[in-house]
């Protein structure tokens, strides 16, 4: 990959994050990471300057990528103490990688235009797997001139690169995705239930459905991480939180007869995340519902 003289920054590396820090490295990029724990860092030892602060990293490169957590974390490395706001210069990029609120990356945009710095909406889906391969689905929202700018390093991890359109629609479709995503695995989850409840085995039936003309992302996801309901540890917890934060964005997002004619997915999504996240069945979640509303 032809990298040019671009100088990439990243910051937020967990799971996803840091293959996609990776990738930039492995593609040639001379880059520059940031992490609250220091320990993260440990294993890019002499590939990537580790920097103090968003503030330094931000003095050092040319695009920034940000994949933290929430919309809080973002503005906080961006226009907190010592953020990125501190060091950019005008025509520098931040892409938000993260899953926010629309609003939040206009609201960053603004604050950063009185720097002459840029921003990208640019949520990604597809998991650490998909970064490692590179390929990532990147759904991108801003000017199409930035993003032409900062292509090359959406490349390094992104395959597809999608634009959707004017800054926040990136974020739009990314929850959009998600809740279609839950709504895929509320149907899986019910699909596994019911025949548990008709004297099926769960697994040997996620197996067969795997198999079957019924398979899906959804489902292969749910079958590698479906919890032994009952149990006291629910491996879902963790993503259950994650995705239960982009249920209430959307939620948010959504007004008058958008809001009413998207309850059958914001429905979906709810009841199979609540199922999760109670360790209980999906009848189990049913029956409160049930008893709440009496």
């Amino acid at each position: 990959m032809h990298t040019g003289h671009l100088r990439v920054g990243f910051i937020g590396l967990g799971s996803q994050g840091g293959p996609m820090a990776h990738a930039l490295i492995d593609a040639g990029f001379v880059t520059s990471l940031w992490a609250r724990r220091r320990e993260v860092l440990a294993s890019y030892g002499a590939t990537a300057a580790l920097v103090d602060s968003p503030a330094e990293l931000a003095l050092r490169v040319d695009l920034v990528g940000i994949c933290v957590l929430g919309d809080a974390d973002v503005e906080e490395v961006v226009l907190g103490p010592r953020g990125l706001i501190e060091g950019l210069r005008p025509g520098s990029i931040v892409a938000i990688h993260s899953t926010v609120h629309p609003e939040t990356c206009v609201r960053v945009a603004g604050a950063l235009a009185k720097v002459g710095a840029e921003v990208l909406d640019a949520p990604v889906s597809g998991g650490g797997g998909a970064a490692a391969a590179r390929k990532l689905l990147v759904m991108v929202g801003g000017d199409s001139d930035v993003l032409e700018r900062a292509r090359p390093m959406f490349q390094a991890y992104g395959d597809p690169i999608v634009h959707l359109g004017a800054l926040g629609s990136g974020q739009t479709a990314k929850l959009a995705n998600n809740l279609l995503f839950m709504g895929n695995m509320s149907l899986a989850h019910q699909a596994v239930e019911i025949g548990a409840r008709l004297g099926l085995d769960p697994a040997s039936l996620t197996t067969a459905l795997q198999h079957g003309s019924s398979r899906s992302f959804a489902l292969d996801i749910y079958a590698g991480m479906r919890p032994d309901f009952g149990a006291s540890h629910n491996p879902l917890q963790e993503v259950v939180e994650v995705l239960s934060k982009d249920l209430r964005l959307f939620a948010g997002l959504v007004t008058g007869q958008v809001a009413a004619d998207a309850r059958p997915l914001t429905s979906a999504a709810g009841l199979v995340l609540e199922a999760m996240a109670g360790g209980g069945g999906l009848h189990a979640s049913v029956a409160t519902r049930e008893a709440a509303s009496s």
